[in-house]
């Protein structure tokens, strides 16, 4: 039996074509991108419910609006919202997609990118499973790095962010364990288009004297 090609590829519709590692879970909480505004961000978050809890399916059930609400206290918390993103990839390096590429998904929320304000008009969001308390898996950087490859053969993506850069002080993910010289380094993203501050060595911390 042949190998199953691991690179990923978009239909015209901005889905993903069928693949070993993709699930399609159709979101309702998406529209119309406003005339002219093709995606040319590529926005990263991390997600994870209940907070720090991994594997269960209420990151879907959430993103289509299916969450039962009383399977945990926290979800009180998220009754009323409808929010979506493009693309989950979960700690095993699996994908879900829940919006085509070529729609708005809700996922960016008041926000700001060079001066331009509303950014999931000309957005694509990707929701890491984790938190801003842990690292990511290989597995998901591998992923992204194959999704990312696909997205820009398909978009002309200019800069990839982090909530916490277009929401600052407002958003906090992918978090501090993200490791934005990794995906330089090995994603092909040309330096200008991540997050300068990413980027710069930053002192190690001295560690706790007894």
């Amino acid at each position: 039996m042949a190998r199953m090609h691991h690179a990923y590829d978009l239909d015209r519709q901005g889905w993903l074509k069928p693949h070993a590692n993709v699930l399609r879970a159709l979101s309702p909480n998406q529209d119309e991108r406003p005339e002219g505004s093709n995606p040319t961000l590529l926005v990263l978050h991390n997600i994870s419910l209940p907070p720090q809890e991994f594997g269960g399916p209420y990151i879907r059930d959430f993103f289509q609006n299916q969450l039962d609400i009383d399977a945990h206290p926290w979800f009180e918390n998220i009754r009323d919202l409808k929010v979506s993103a493009h693309f989950l990839i979960q700690r095993t390096g699996h994908i879900i997609q829940f919006v085509p590429t070529t729609r708005r998904a809700w996922h960016a929320g008041v926000s700001q990118f060079e001066g331009r304000e509303r950014c999931n008009d000309f957005s694509i969001g990707i929701e890491l499973e984790g938190s801003d308390f842990e690292p990511f898996t290989e597995a998901q950087y591998r992923e992204l790095s194959r999704l990312s490859r696909a997205l820009r053969m398909r978009h002309d993506l200019k800069a990839v962010r982090g909530h916490e850069h277009i929401a600052p002080g407002r958003k906090t993910d992918p978090g501090p364990f993200f490791d934005w010289k990794r995906v330089k380094r090995e994603h092909g993203w040309a330096k200008e288009t991540l997050p300068e501050q990413e980027l710069e060595s930053k002192p190690e911390q001295a560690p706790d004297q007894d």
